[in-house]
């Protein structure tokens, strides 16, 4: 008797799991199915200047995702801030931005989007070039964290949104190390579409990078933040800034990294 509860209880187990995306599916259906929010389209006309650029197919595919996104994922206001719908759609118009194309896909690892009012105060760990660590504090507008979290300041994401066009937007930084930690640590190598992806994504973003690195600064200038030149995992999410936000510049000065992206992100900027 208590083998056969066991295998009930087993296989009641399996068939929830198994139904999970279904019902997920569902939910998402009846959310997207709901009117845009009138408060809402006037949160994006005021504060998400891009949203206008977007043809008309991809506008409605972005509203649709906002509301899946703020239904899903908590926002959680810190050191007093209160967090309301005009910070939601802000900062989801932006997270949904890099997602377009995307069946069924909304930032799964992610839960929570923590907002501070202005940049915040961190404690950081690093190594010196003799092995040695230190600790010492770091002002930030924005953390990516593997555990589920992005760290946004409401300041430095409103002035992101401000200008479409000056290739700096932190929550497109954040939300491309989000995609990027998917596979685990961000490394600038996220989860491309096929395998056979992978070579040429390898060789062209490696390439670049190194050419940011030994950019002999500040001499030459370049389209790419000297931040981008950190590592691999701050490249991508540096040049995910530049190629929604400048894309006519990056398509002429780095032709085949901006094809990478079109590829990736499955959208072209330069048709808007």
């Amino acid at each position: 008797m208590t083998i056969l509860l066991v295998a009930s209880l087993a296989l009641l187990f399996i068939l929830w799991l198994l139904g999970q995306p279904y019902l997920t599916e569902r939910r998402r259906q009846r959310i997207r199915a709901q009117p845009f929010p009138a408060a809402w389209r006037d949160i994006l006309k005021r504060r998400v200047p891009y949203a206008r650029a977007l043809p008309a197919d991809l506008q409605l595919q972005l509203k649709r995702h906002i509301q899946v996104f703020v239904a899903e994922k908590a926002f959680i206001g810190c050191d007093g801030l209160e967090v309301t719908d005009e910070m939601r759609v802000t900062v989801a118009a932006q997270a949904c931005l890099l997602i377009l194309n995307r069946t069924g896909y909304y930032y799964p690892e992610l839960r929570q989007i923590l907002v501070y009012p202005g940049s915040f105060v961190v404690q950081q760990a690093h190594t010196d070039d003799s092995g040695v660590a230190h600790q010492g504090r770091a002002v930030l507008s924005g953390e990516s964290w593997s555990q589920g979290q992005v760290v946004l300041s409401w300041q430095d994401t409103l002035d992101g949104a401000a200008d479409p066009t000056d290739g700096q937007n932190v929550a497109i930084h954040e939300f491309a190390h989000q995609l990027d930690q998917e596979t685990g640590a961000a490394n600038g190598a996220p989860l491309l579409e096929r395998r056979a992806y992978y070579e040429r994504w390898s060789k062209v973003l490696g390439a670049e990078f190194d050419a940011l690195r030994m950019r002999p600064a500040p001499n030459e200038t370049s389209l790419f933040s000297d931040y981008g030149a950190t590592d691999p995992a701050e490249f991508f999410a540096v040049i995910s800034e530049v190629f929604f936000e400048q894309p006519q510049r990056m398509a002429e000065q780095h032709p085949a990294l901006y094809r990478e992206l079109v590829q990736f992100y499955r959208l072209d900027p330069l048709t808007w």
